[in-house]
């Protein structure tokens, strides 16, 4: 098969996770550039970061368009983490492969275990601490910038319960924080965004656009539980890979 065969379908299968579970989607952008399209793990970690602004960014103005993000609490929940995405995403070319790989292989199983918890009933509003708000957005730029995924899996949970948003808003806002701190990330690897294979992020970030349209139309028929389900176990069998090819 091509490769831009493989880049076109990787990159909808990305875009189809993100748009029907709104989180966690992207986590598997790192492993196909990696397994499937030959990229070494900092270039891997470096085209997700574009794969994911792009795609965040368009997802972004659908939900800004239907009133679902809070621009001034999610701008200074992203300003925090634009320092750490800038320095994680300037260290990460300097960490030793087998260690980024095992890193990732964590934070995947994280998502996984995340999507597989259900749900917790609604409880009173917590309160707002600015402190822990600027904590939260801190590590999650740190996460997006060393690891180049979204975060979505984290950001969302981060949103309801440390600033207090009901769920759509969280959902729509994350994009908002997502965004900003893959560009933060984008910036300091300049160098290395301009030695990537475009031939092959192009198309692969293409299909992924267009693929989290078509997965909002899918989670809208389907059951959203049962696709989490699915899409977890497929993530965890993907962590387990990942980390058995970083030990050995």
């Amino acid at each position: 098969m091509s490769v831009l065969i493989l880049a076109v379908a990787a990159g909808a299968v990305v875009g189809l996770a993100l748009g029907a579970l709104g989180g966690g989607g992207s986590v598997l952008a790192v492993p196909a550039l990696i397994y499937l399209l030959g990229f070494t793990p900092a270039a891997a970690t470096t085209a997700s970061l574009f794969i994911v602004a792009a795609t965040s960014a368009t997802a972004l103005y659908a939900h800004a368009r239907a009133g679902h993000v809070r621009w001034k609490a999610g701008t200074a929940f992203a300003a925090a983490g634009i320092v750490p995405a800038a320095l994680a995403g300037s260290a990460a070319a300097r960490i030793p492969q087998p260690v980024l790989i095992s890193a990732f292989a964590v934070i995947a199983a994280l998502a996984a275990v995340q999507m597989l918890r259900p749900a917790s009933a609604a409880g009173p509003a917590p309160t707002v601490r600015p402190l822990k708000a600027g904590g939260a957005g801190a590590g999650l730029g740190a996460v997006t910038g060393l690891l180049g995924v979204g975060g979505g899996f984290l950001a969302v949970p981060a949103l309801v319960t440390v600033l207090a948003f009901e769920m759509q808003a969280a959902v729509g806002t994350s994009l908002l924080v997502i965004t900003v701190n893959s560009l933060a990330s984008l910036f300091t690897r300049a160098g290395g965004a301009a030695g990537l294979d475009w031939a092959v992020v192009a198309p692969f970030t293409g299909a992924a656009i267009l693929g989290a349209w078509d997965g909002k139309r899918l989670a809208a028929k389907v059951s959203g539980a049962g696709l989490r389900r699915v899409f977890a176990v497929v993530l965890l069998a993907v962590a387990a890979f990942m980390l058995v090819d970083a030990l050995l």
